[in-house]
């Protein structure tokens, strides 16, 4: 099999400037005898908190995303290029996405090597540099591996490509939903995790996303909030989840709850509104 060279580099949270400590949030690979640029970076920010102390959870994922979707995207406009410049380094493609400097993300010194398939090599340079690190927080999934378990049957009916990011503005608070879609009011889909560690937890995300929505309902902008749910695996969990629910039934514009059982269907009953929507414009 052909083997194929390639260079990658670590994106670092680093927390402090002074003392340079640092934790390995995501990697890019680049080749470009196969014209390859790509990254995978992680949401997660339990570790990174646990290390360094309380951070801003929520800038630190829409970072993180953003830098995942720019080096994805720089990677497709890169394949199409003509002409192709064949002196490009993966420095100078990573430089116009995070230009270095002393910001908290920080991609690290380049490494290199040769590999059959780039796409697992990338998916291998992950798991060795970023979650092999994050074994203290298994046993509980983040809201990203949530919404993995909607997004398989939402693929499957082609619907994710109908959803983006919808930002909800309210008087003294907003929050920006990732997945939304507008059918005469904005529809916005929200994963949230009580897959867990422990029972305090659950009920502290149940009242924070009670706030939350009590704070949006101030919104001058009509929408509808639907709260993808994702249980606790532990047995033991069981009662601190119906809590939990008890809790966001009190959030104010009747937002609607869907567990990971209901998956299929709730992915079906999205695919026929949407494609009834498009059937009457």
């Amino acid at each position: 099999m052909t083997k194929t060279p390639y260079t990658f580099s670590v994106l670092r949270y680093v927390h402090d400037p002074v003392t340079q400590e640092f934790a390995n949030i995501g990697v890019a690979l680049f080749s470009k005898q196969a014209r390859y640029l790509d990254a995978i970076c992680t949401v997660n920010y339990g570790r990174i908190s646990k290390i360094f102390e309380r951070i801003d959870g929520n800038r630190f994922r829409q970072a993180t995303r953003y830098i995942q979707d720019r080096v994805h995207n720089l990677g497709h406009e890169l394949a199409a290029s003509l002409p192709f410049d064949p002196n490009l380094t993966i420095e100078q493609l990573l430089s116009s996405v995070l230009p270095p400097d002393d910001s908290a993300f920080q991609f690290a010194p380049v490494g290199g090597g040769v590999s059959v398939d780039l796409g697992e090599t990338l998916r291998e340079l992950f798991a060795s540099f970023v979650d092999r690190y994050s074994s203290s927080e298994s046993g509980h999934r983040d809201d990203d591996e949530v919404w993995k378990v909607y997004r398989e049957p939402l693929d499957r009916k082609n619907v994710t490509l109908h959803l983006s990011p919808k930002r909800i503005v309210a008087p003294n608070y907003d929050y920006e939903f990732q997945h939304a879609w507008r059918n005469e009011i904005s529809r916005v889909y929200e994963p949230v995790s009580f897959d867990l560690l422990e029972a305090n937890s659950i009920l502290d995300k149940a009242n924070r996303w009670l706030g939350r929505g009590t704070s949006l309902a101030d919104s001058n902008e009509k929408f509808k909030m639907y709260l993808l749910l994702g249980e606790p695996q532990r047995e033991s969990l069981k009662s601190a989840f119906v809590k939990a629910q008890n809790i966001l039934h009190k959030m104010p514009g009747k937002p609607e709850f869907v567990t990971e059982d209901e998956a299929d269907s709730f992915a079906e009953d999205l695919a026929t509104e949407i494609e009834e929507h498009e059937a009457d414009r």
